[in-house]
Order: structure tokens, then sequence, then C-alpha cells
């Protein structure tokens, strides 16, 4: 039988990586978009147009699929409170009619600094944002209703992502400006507080993995190391590297103007909320998945950083 997967947020970052990685694995893969997304779909994802808030569009979506991918998020950090617990809401009732797992694209937000710095998928959930405790509901109705035999969960947390398709992320949005050669490199975090980073296509490749494996229980979590940034400078210095110029200049993000900045915009308050993950060291340990794959797939970090220069226009291909 082909295996058929759905994939909410396929036309952002982790869900068009994903679904990529189902499509090379033999995968029938899906998108649920809004019509004027469509043409952004990752080729050979089959379009379903339809709203993530609509609960009869995704049960719509989801018949005969095994596995819902739940990669949708309201861009630009924006109406969080309203919007995300929903649309996972209508997942989990599309997953329980179809009796299929759900995949949870999973984040360090759920953590507060109790449970730092080095947090196995035991550790204490208690954030310090509204982001952090919308992430914690999101995974107590998973484990809910994985417990009570309505689906089965899957959960991959990691770090900060980078990669072809990562957009909205620190790597983009701080240390590189996309569509030219970088002039300078900026460091949200202080040198020797070292930082934890996630490749986009190495997280695709753990998830789907993990996804088609039949002995997980029916709520599983797993944490990801992904590149870890030991002194806070190693992601800039490879950006160097990669560009060929050791002598660029790295310079510290200027929290003061995000913050005066932030008076006039809700993306940037948001990503102000964010910044105590940038003031100490914050490392997940992956021992449960490698004792569950072997081994955590890992792209080495100058490759990684040359291929998503390339992807942001940054150097040519």
């Amino acid at each position: 039988m082909e295996r058929q997967a759905l994939v909410l947020g396929a036309t952002g970052g982790i869900g068009g990586a994903v679904a990529r990685r189902l499509l090379a694995s033999g995968w029938q893969v899906r998108g649920l978009v809004r019509p004027a997304s469509a043409a952004r779909l990752p080729e050979g994802v089959q379009p379903i147009v339809g709203d993530a808030l609509n609960a009869a569009d995704v049960a719509a979506a989801a018949v005969g699929v095994t596995l819902i991918v739940h990669a949708v998020n309201p861009p630009g950090y924006r109406n969080w409170g309203t919007l995300v617990l929903p649309m996972l809401d209508n997942s989990i009732a599309a997953a329980q009619a179809q009796g299929a797992r759900i995949l949870l694209p999973g984040t360090v937000y759920n953590y507060g600094p109790d449970a730092f710095p080095r947090i196995d998928e035991a550790a204490p959930q208690h954030p310090r944002t509204r982001k952090g405790a919308i992430r914690v509901e999101m995974e107590r109705r998973l484990r809910n209703a994985a417990e009570g035999g309505a689906i089965s969960a899957l959960i991959v947390r990691a770090g900060d992502f980078f990669g072809p398709g990562a957009g909205s992320s620190w790597f983009s949005q701080a240390l590189v400006a996309p569509g030219a050669r970088p002039k300078r490199i900026t460091t949200p975090g202080k040198r020797g507080v070292g930082h934890q980073w996630a490749y986009l296509p190495d997280v695709a490749e753990t998830m789907v993995r993990l996804a088609e494996r039949d002995d997980l229980p029916a709520f599983a979590n797993f944490h990801m190391e992904g590149q870890w940034d030991p002194d806070g400078r190693q992601m800039a210095e490879a950006i160097a590297r990669v560009l060929g110029d050791p002598a660029t200049p790295i310079k510290p993000l200027p929290w003061w103007a995000l913050r005066v900045a932030a008076l006039f915009s809700v993306t940037l308050r948001e990503l102000m909320e964010m910044r105590y993950l940038w003031q100490q060291p914050i490392r997940m340990t992956n021992q449960d998945l490698v004792a569950q794959l072997g081994a955590e797939p890992r792209t080495p970090l100058d490759q990684a950083v040359r291929t998503t220069l390339q992807s942001m226009g940054c150097m040519p291909a």
C-alpha cells in the first residue's frame, strides 16, 4: 500500500523540508494550502485547497493518510494565542478519524531556566513566555489524545533552524541579511555562551526516519543535538570561513535598538521575549534519539552553512 501523508505548513521551512523528504522516501504527500500559496508547494506535493483553521477542510484533506505533519504556525509570530491551539485541535480530530500519527516539530520554548543548561525529554516544562506556554499546552493535548488511544503522536524538538527555506529564523534575521554578500556578521548571544542550531534537512531526515518506525510508543518525543556552538562564535566564524573571508567583522546584536523598534512591531516584541534563550548556554541532549536511530543525522557545519547562504542569495551557487 502507498503511504500517504498530509502536511500542514508545507510552504514553510520545516514543513517543506519534511514534505520533500517524505517524497524521497516514496510517500504520497498532500499539502493543505490557501489558493494563493499553492504555487509555493514543493514539487511533487499534491495541493489541497483549504484552511488549517477549518476543521472540515483538515478532515477532508486527511482522508486515507497515516501521517499528519503539523508544521503550520501564524506568520511573523502573530496571533499565537487565538490561532495555534484551534489549528492543532483540527489536526487531532482528523488524525483520530483516520487512525493517523501526528508529527509535531517541537522547540526549546517549552523550557524555563529550571531546566537549563542540559535538557532531556523528561525535563520539567515551565516556560517563561506566552509562546512557550502555548507550546506546552499543544504537547499536553497531543499526549492526552495519544494516551487515550485516539491517535499516536511524535514530537521532535530541535534548536534554532537554519537552512534552505528557513526564512523567519535567527540565522536570516539576525546573523546575516539575505540578498547580498554579508559585509558583517551579527551574533545575538554573548561570547562564551553556547547555542544550539538545527539544519533543516537534518531535522527533516530525523523526523521522517522516526515517523516511519512502527515500534514507537503512542506518545513519543525526542531531542536533537543538531549543531552545537560551544562558545557562541562557531556559527559566525563558519559563515566567515565559507565566504572565504575570515576577516569579515563579527559584531554583537544591538539588543537596545531591537527593544526600541519593538515598540512599533509585534514581531520584534515577540522576538524580544526569546532573548533569555541567548543569555545562557542551553543544550538539548539526544541520547534517546541516538538509542532509537543509532546516530543523529548531521551535515558538516561548513557544508550546511554554504547551502544556507546560497539559498539566501548571499553567495553564488
